[in-house]
């Protein structure tokens, strides 16, 4: 009798095992674990497997095969082949021929056909077997291992899902594991950070990114802690590139990865998949800027009608434009008559509206003594009047108390650095000039902001041209 019979697991690993005599890490007859180590390593195995002796009888069936079929091992063990009970009749013969025909095939055979549940049902499963051979090296029976086809196809699925996100995704996949740092990235996600694919394996997300590493690594933290968001997060983070740093706005999503093998879900990592919106959200926030711009000039446009003094009006307009666009804004008046356009006489300008510096509030008007205000040659205002166009300034990268001698020396509030000069033109001639000022809290004016300030400029020197003519008519 065998020692896996007297272990009692008999049905399990086949009836008469033929006995071996003890060598050297073998087990021998008086050794019951060998059976029963084999028998946990076939009874634990994910894929149902079962054997067959040279003969075709089945000498092996684990309780995965049971668990697929609904025959135990003790039904099962013993039979020869699969025809009556595992296999309709009309297949027996097929299907036993290409299993035992592994015996003289060398390698693996794999193929698929349906077996017959111990209720009636027909399940379609895919086979791997391939021969057992002798201590002689001659074909001693065969072993197949087989699973649902469709558990089959699922997990060759998820192989080629993850294949295809780590090569061909057109969207950024990053695996970052427990310690907050890159373990695989795909070839989206190396373009988009400007970077190797293997280069970014293990390092610090803060070496990766200039700006946005604190909201990204928070995000990161939330999903192991909490598991994924409802819904996509859109970040801003700036990319260093050879050209500079570069802001990003990535759509991204997250799910936490745990171990499938673990009794509990252990965090493996995050899945990060990120994809770049910042054309589309550069857009939607232009579109909305432009929209509030526009209700602001229609806005101002009617309070602006209301007054009787057009002077006044020109206040109006400046008040309105101000909000959300810059901290402070003076209105200079050319000294004297208009300039002529050849810029042959010099231009001096008044100041003879202002926000105030200190608390806010509507502008002011003041230049009641005509005094021209004391801009240096070159001054930005200057140089708009006499070319009839816009002009931008910045301080730059000084630091913040030559910023502010910067300003003061240019007359404009001392926390100024960033300013825009339209020009004021009605009739054909320069009234004066407009100056919006932003703070160091504020980017720098671009090109959609002058266009926004030409048009106020625009509407203040209509109001001008028109007390102008009120004044004279009195």
């Amino acid at each position: 009798m065998s020692a896996s019979r007297r272990s009692g697991t008999t049905d399990e690993l086949g009836p008469d095992e033929p006995e071996r005599d003890g060598g050297a890490g073998a087990s021998g007859p008086d050794d019951p674990g060998g059976s029963d180590l084999l028998a946990a390593l076939l009874d634990g195995m994910d894929a149902a497997l079962c054997a067959f002796d040279a003969d075709g009888v089945v000498t092996h069936w684990n309780r995965e095969a049971e668990r697929i079929l609904g025959w135990t091992a003790a039904e099962a063990v013993g039979r020869r082949g699969f025809a009556g009970w595992a296999v309709r009749s009309a297949d027996a013969e097929e299907v036993e021929g290409r299993l035992l025909s592994a015996m003289h095939a060398p390698g693996r055979q794999v193929h698929e056909f349906a077996l017959v549940t111990k209720d009636g049902g027909r399940v379609l499963v895919r086979t791997q077997s391939a021969a057992v051979r002798g201590p002689d090296g001659k074909p001693a029976g065969v072993y197949c291992a087989f699973s649902e086809v469709h558990a089959q196809i699922d997990l060759e699925r998820s192989i080629a899902l993850s294949e295809a996100l780590f090569e061909d995704a057109a969207w950024g996949v990053v695996l970052v594991d427990a310690d907050l740092r890159p373990a695989v990235v795909n070839a989206h996600a190396a373009r988009a950070l400007g970077i190797g694919r293997t280069s970014a394996l293990g390092r610090p997300l803060g070496e990766l990114l200039a700006q946005g590493v604190e909201e990204l690594e928070g995000a990161l933290t939330h999903v192991l802690a909490e598991g994924p968001p409802p819904a996509p997060a859109e970040m801003w983070v700036a990319v260093r590139t050879a050209e500079g740093e570069q802001r990003r706005c990535w759509r991204s999503g997250f799910l936490r990865l745990a171990s499938p093998l673990a009794e509990e879900p252990v965090p493996l990592g995050v899945g990060w998949l990120f994809q770049d919106v910042t054309e589309a959200k550069q857009g939607e926030q232009e579109a909305s800027l432009l929209r509030f711009r526009a209700n602001q000039l229609h806005r101002a446009a009617r309070a602006a009608a209301e007054c009787e003094d057009p002077a006044e009006a020109a206040t109006v307009h400046l008040d309105f434009a101000l909000a959300g666009f810059a901290d402070h804004a003076l209105i200079d008046r050319v000294a004297g008559p208009p300039p002529a356009d050849d810029g042959a006489a010099p231009v001096r300008l008044v100041r003879i509206a202002a926000t105030p510096s200190g608390a806010p509030g509507p502008s002011l008007l003041t230049g009641a003594a005509g005094l021209p205000v004391r801009y240096e040659d070159g001054h930005p205002a200057l140089q708009c009047a006499e070319r009839a166009g816009t002009v931008r300034a910045d301080a730059g990268t000084m630091s913040a108390d030559r910023a502010r001698e910067w300003a003061l020396t240019r007359q404009w509030p001392a926390d100024s650095v960033h300013a825009l000069c339209a020009v004021l033109r009605s009739r054909g001639r320069t009234l004066g000039v407009v100056t919006f000022l932003r703070g160091a809290a504020r980017t720098r004016f671009e090109r959609i902001d002058a266009t926004y300030a030409e048009d106020v400029a625009a509407r203040i020197a209509t109001a001008l041209d028109l007390a102008e003519t009120t004044t004279r008519g009195a």
